[in-house]
């Protein structure tokens, strides 16, 4: 691999680790167990590996922004996610600042362009 293709991908790999917190709030208002997470996160074009997501998941359940219940019903227990009122609130303002921070780098994109 090239040097240049290296860094793209690593500084690709950083902008995308910035949103994974966000984008797993704003995909548990229902619950959901980890593997199915991961597959909708990435039929919205987020790509998580599992290793990645259970321990996200379990900092988020100890920081209270998740909350979880293990259904036991099936033949294989499943631990589900929801998001929590804390998160709830939290994901108010992690988008704000997201919509902040992405209003600022469009206007600098359009000037650059300029």
């Amino acid at each position: 691999m090239k040097q240049k293709e290296k860094i793209i991908e690593n500084l690709t790999g950083e902008l995308k680790r910035g949103t994974l917190v966000l984008s797993v709030l704003l995909n548990t208002d229902k619950p959901t167990y980890g593997y199915s997470l991961v597959k909708s996160l990435q039929d919205q074009g987020i790509d998580i590996e599992q290793n990645t997501l259970y321990p996200l998941l379990r900092r988020l359940e100890k920081q209270d922004l998740l909350a979880s219940t293990w259904d036991t019903t099936e033949s294989r227990p499943r631990k589900y996610y929801q998001i929590s009122p804390l998160g709830q609130e939290i994901l108010e303002d992690l988008t704000k600042q997201w919509q902040q921070t992405n209003d600022i780098m469009q206007k600098m994109l359009r000037t650059t362009k300029a």
